[in-house]
Formats: structure tokens, sequence, C-alpha cells
């Protein structure tokens, strides 16, 4: 039985809400479901605002573009994180400064981005890695005291939060992802969270062109054609009024794997909650102990079970575009992470037995 890493749960009213856009001839970006869509998920997250986008890439690139960073500015940035953080940062001509991980919690080595800061710091690009959460109050604290913007990637921590607050609600922006395998997916598509009126106000007239909001066919601002569609919006509608439900399905996985894992004593550590924070639990992820098994581990997975894993992400300083601002510096946290870490198997309908095969599986290439 082949079992994947992740599949999208779409059993409530999907199908219903894109026949709708289809009988309507709503389909482009113009339709009810935009507006709804972006209503509901401001209303889940707490936020004064959200903005419908494309997708997860362009909601950064929205968002650094909204604040003003440009060329000569420097953006602190999580070197372990998929390249679509620091993309953006590149695409408006400002420089990313690489910062290391925590290893207890894969994310921002807060004293390691502090110390980096310069006169040319103008943001901070805060990653959400695997749904779990910094410190959120040192961090803002650290933005405030040095005067910097804060753009929360929450790509993959829809459903996180900190002391109960809803993550992409501390910074400036936050930024959102709806790609095939996130817990709520159009197939593809993004959202900007703001809760300052003007800031949302320059985010809609940048995603669409900078056309103004009164005035037909009159452009105030270079802006950029990040819209999202009718279509999307209404599958993400349907899936943001499910979204307690699929979080607690991948969650029992996640608790089942963390129990099983231990009881076995298997020779890993399992991406776990830290004081404060509600990880959504987005894909279950694990951290071997020999970092040399990885690999041969998940091939293993693949030809001998038909078990899908996938590996950690490479840290973005090792990619051949982005050496040349890491030159000189270390990322151990980061580095560690990258190579002996890989996510499992964890989507909402996995059965029981899909469940098994995978704890059974890692259990006898691990012994």
């Amino acid at each position: 039985m082949f079992v994947p890493v992740y599949e999208p749960f779409l059993n409530g009213n999907e199908k219903k809400y894109v026949n709708d856009c289809l009988d309507t001839n709503w389909i482009s970006s113009k339709g009810k479901y935009v507006n709804l869509f972006e209503q509901k998920f401001a209303e889940y997250t707490g936020s004064a605002h959200a903005v419908a986008v494309s997708n997860g890439t362009v909601a950064i690139h929205l968002a650094l573009a909204a604040l003003g960073i440009g060329p000569g500015d420097e953006v602190l940035v999580p070197t372990l994180t998929y390249i679509a953080s620091v993309n953006p940062i590149s695409y408006l001509g400002a420089t990313p400064v690489f910062v290391d991980s925590t290893v207890d919690n894969w994310q921002l080595d807060l004293s390691d981005l502090e110390s980096k800061i310069t006169p040319k710091t103008k943001a901070v690009v805060a990653v959400h890695l695997y749904g779990n959460v910094c410190d959120m109050d040192r961090l803002v604290a650290i933005c405030r005291k040095h005067g910097l913007y804060l753009v929360e990637d929450c790509a993959e921590a829809l459903g996180s939060t900190w002391k109960g607050r809803h993550v992409g609600t501390f910074g400036d922006i936050g930024c959102f992802s709806f790609f095939g395998n996130k817990t709520v997916t159009t197939g593809e598509g993004g959202m900007v969270i703001a809760g300052n009126d003007e800031l949302a106000e320059r985010l809609a007239c940048l995603k669409g062109q900078g056309i103004s909001p009164t005035r037909y066919y009159w452009h105030e601002m270079i802006g950029y054609n990040f819209r999202m569609t009718n279509i999307q919006a209404a599958i993400g509608l349907a899936q943001l009024e499910q979204v307690d439900e699929i979080m607690a399905l991948k969650r029992r996985i996640v608790e089942h794997y963390k129990s099983e894992f231990e009881k076995r004593a298997l020779p890993l550590s399992m991406l776990w909650e830290t004081e404060h924070v509600h990880n959504c639990m987005w894909l279950p992820t694990i951290r071997l102990n020999d970092s040399t098994r990885r690999d041969s581990l998940m091939a293993d997975l693949k030809e001998k079970h038909d078990v899908e894993s996938r590996p950690a992400f490479y840290p973005v300083h090792t990619m051949p575009m982005y050496v040349k601002y890491a030159a000189g510096q270390s990322f151990p946290g980061a580095e560690q992470l990258s190579y002996a870490g890989m996510n499992l198997p964890g989507f909402p309908g996995m059965t029981a037995e899909q469940q098994e095969i995978v704890i059974d599986s890692l259990a006898r290439e691990l012994k």
C-alpha cells in the first residue's frame, strides 16, 4: 500500500462552491468568493485585514514591496527554510542576511539574529518552520528596539499560535500559502494579513496592478498582478470551513507517531511544541540521531515499503546563487537540522493501517 507524504482533504463544499463559480461565470479574480475568503480568513486569524494573492511566494514579495524594501536594504531571514522565503528579497534588489536556527525548536536563533543587525538592516522575515513558532515576545522586542519591520512567513503555520494568539498577527504583515500540501489549500494561492488600515490598502492596491479603488483604469503606483481567482477562493473558503477538523486529524497522527517512537525507543527526536506554542502539526517532522542514515533511510522506506518521505530543506546559504552572502559564516544549528531532518506522511485522511505501515517500516529500518 502506497503511503504518500500528503494528500489534500477535499471533503466539504469545494465542488459546490466551484460549480457555483462555473454556473455564474465568475471564474477570474472578480466574484463573491474572493471577498468571502478574505473576510473569513481575517476572522480566523484575528487580523483586521486579509488580502488574497496567487501564491505564497508572491505573498512575501508583496509584503516586502509594500514595506518599501529595496536596493541597499538588508533583510534578516533564516537559512533553514524553503527558498521562497528568500527569493523575494532578491527580487526587490535587497540583500538577504542569513540567520542560524535553534536545534530544539527549529526556529530562528534570536541571539544570532540580533548579532547580525547593522545600520542597513530594514526587516526580518521570520519563518514559522514546520508549524512551530519562535519566541515572539523576544522577536517583537528586538524588532521594536532596532526599528525593523517584521514579516511573518506562516506558509506552514496556519493554525499555529503563540500564547493563544495566531501567528501572522505579531508583525507588520503575515504571509500564508495555500499550495496543495498545506493545511488549507486552493491548489496554488496565498494570503497576506495586516492590522494597519493604510498598509492593508497598499497591499490590496499593489496586488492588482496599482489600480485605484475608486477610479476605473487609474493606476496610483507600479503594481503587480498577484490576484487570486474566484475559483481558488471558492476552494479556500470550503477548506477553511473544515480547518479545525483537518488540524485535529493531523494532530492525532503526530501524537500517535510520537507515542510509538518513544515506546520503541527509536533513535530520533520528533519536532514538538515548545513552551507557549500551539503547533498546527503541518507535517510530522523528525530529526535522526545519526544524520548519515537519513538519505538511505528515505530510499529504503520508498523502495522496500512504498512509504514516501521528504528531506528537511537545504540551508539556503548553500545554494549556488546565495553562497556569496554567507562567506566565512557558520550555521551549525541549521546544518544539523537540515541533514538529519525529514518529514513523514501525515495527511488528514490517513488511515490507521497507513500509520502503522509508516511506524513499522521506520522501526524495521532503524533497528
